[in-house]
């Protein structure tokens, strides 16, 4: 009986120390945002607030332990070149739709309801240099699809070099 309460005592400990860095490092990792825009080839536009993904840590960690994001919210990830890029779901708790762009802001390929917690590969479709992730559901919600152009600061700022 006795080993059994230590067995359950020590799982119980590691799940709450599990949950606890979880918790620092989501706490710790800071994003700045900026209003984002996707405008359809037919001029409808629709705007949101995104967090900006720009260092190798904020890349890797992304959404990752957010369990709800405001409607108009996301996150650009600027990966500064252009190249194939893969991306999962591991956890990452929200149902996500990932928009990916060439490095004139435009959709190339857009990948939508991709499955919480899944370790399964996403790939670009090609070389890409940002990737927007929205709430689930927002692509087919909004009509967006590939040819879509996105403007943002951050893009932007990129065009001009």
């Amino acid at each position: 009986m006795k080993s059994a309460i230590l067995a359950l005592f020590l799982v119980g400990a590691a799940v709450s120390s599990s949950f606890a860095a979880q918790t620092a490092a989501q706490q710790s990792m800071a994003f700045d945002s900026e209003p984002l825009s996707i405008a359809s080839p037919k001029g409808q536009a629709h705007k949101f607030t995104v967090e900006l993904a720009l260092t190798p840590p904020q890349l890797e960690f992304g959404l990752m332990y957010r369990d709800k994001m405001p409607a108009d919210h996301g996150m650009l990830f600027d990966f500064g070149t252009s190249r194939p890029v893969m991306m999962w779901m591991k956890n990452t708790e929200l149902p996500l739709d990932m928009l990916f762009l060439d490095q004139k802001g435009v959709v190339t390929h857009i990948q939508e309801n991709a499955v919480p917690f899944s370790e399964t590969i996403i790939n670009s479709g090609g070389p890409v240099a940002y990737v927007i992730e929205l709430n689930g559901g927002v692509v087919k919600k909004l009509g967006l699809a590939a040819g879509d152009k996105v403007t943002s600061a951050t893009i932007s700022a990129k065009l001009k070099k």
